[in-house]
């Protein structure tokens, strides 16, 4: 019986050694075997710091096109995505009234021009009853001084000078008269004109024709857009970037610009204004970021990434971001001193 309890504890003690040593070889295996790290080099490379701002496509320059005068739209010579040039018809609004009024204003202006010709002839021949009555009157003062006629035929003829002189002034008056007329026929042939060439709407611009606001046979007042039509050499990003990041950005740094409808494809550019004032809700400044080359096809609004080169440095030490991690508040990177591994912060 004896024996069978010392077999007993024997193999008890067995048993342990045994845990024992199965759990120091897997410690050894698990947590005091050396870590597996992946080492990198440090490389030599040019390196660029971007700023991020997130914003819309828009133009500079966009322009309504309106009429002057009330009127309905006869034709539309240009719909949306047209490229137009200056001067160019884009619409015609009815013009049946103006012409008539310009074919009244030529008639009385016509009627003006025959009317001076006759006072004109009038005023002529006034002048020459006024040069016979002078010589005539003369003539019988000095008749009547010599006693040869008598003095109430002399007096005759000077009435006679005195109201030849007053037919001269009316008719200088009627000829005055009608030359003021003839202005303001003038005048009103040149408004009437105007009107009707108001009744036909061009672009004032080259450009694109961003939306058609206005069909055929609707009526138009002044200060109505027909058309929205923007100059596609003035199409840029006005991106968002917050305030804490602006340091560095400045007119006339690159950028490279993606399209959401093209998102694969990256766009040179370059800041071409920065706002004065930022949004005080969400602190960000907008940045205007021009495209070096102009986009031929564009829709405004288009969401757009922009990202902005605010500094570079030309074979500058690098190393993979995911090498750099945080130790005790620190950034830094490890590296292998005398085959341990070191953590060597920087600033």
């Amino acid at each position: 019986m004896d024996l069978l309890n010392r077999l007993a504890g024997k193999r008890k003690y067995l048993i342990w050694a045994v845990v024992l040593v199965a759990g120091g070889i897997a410690l050894k295996m698990t947590l005091l075997a050396p870590t597996k790290v992946n080492v990198v080099s440090v490389e030599k490379r040019d390196l660029t710091a971007q700023v991020y701002g997130n914003g819309t496509v828009e133009a500079k320059v966009v322009v309504d096109v309106s009429s002057k005068i009330t009127g309905r739209i006869v034709e539309l010579y240009a719909d949306q995505g047209d490229l137009v040039k200056r001067g160019q018809l884009l619409a015609k609004l009815e013009n049946e009234d103006f012409r008539h009024q310009e074919q009244q204003s030529e008639a009385g202006l016509n009627k003006s021009a025959a009317n001076l010709n006759v006072e004109q002839a009038n005023l002529q021949k006034a002048r020459s009853n006024l040069t016979l009555a002078e010589k005539n009157a003369k003539r019988y003062k000095t008749l009547a001084e010599k006693n040869f006629v008598s003095r109430l035929e002399a007096e005759q003829y000077d009435t006679a000078s005195q109201v030849a002189r007053e037919e001269v002034a009316r008719s200088q008056a009627a000829v005055e008269a009608v030359r003021m007329e003839q202005q303001a026929g003038r005048a009103s042939v040149g408004f009437a004109r105007s009107r009707a060439a108001d009744t036909l709407i061009y672009a004032p611009q080259d450009g694109i024709i961003i939306t058609r606001d206005l069909e055929k046979g609707a009526t138009v007042s002044p200060g109505m857009s027909i058309f929205t039509q923007a100059d596609p050499q003035t199409i840029w990003v006005k991106a968002n970037v917050d305030e804490s990041q602006l340091k560095g950005v400045a007119v006339g740094r690159k950028a490279i610009i993606t399209l959401r409808s093209s998102s694969g494809e990256q766009l040179p550019g370059q800041v071409a204004r920065l706002g004065r004032q930022s949004d005080r809700v969400t602190e960000e400044l907008v940045v205007d970021v021009a495209f070096t080359v102009p986009l031929k096809q564009f829709r405004l609004g288009e969401q757009s990434d922009v990202y902005i080169v605010t500094d570079t440095k030309k074979d500058a030490p690098s190393l993979p971001s995911a090498a750099i991690v945080a130790r005790d508040k620190k950034r830094g990177v490890w590296v292998i001193k005398d085959g341990r591994l070191t953590f060597k912060g920087y600033s």
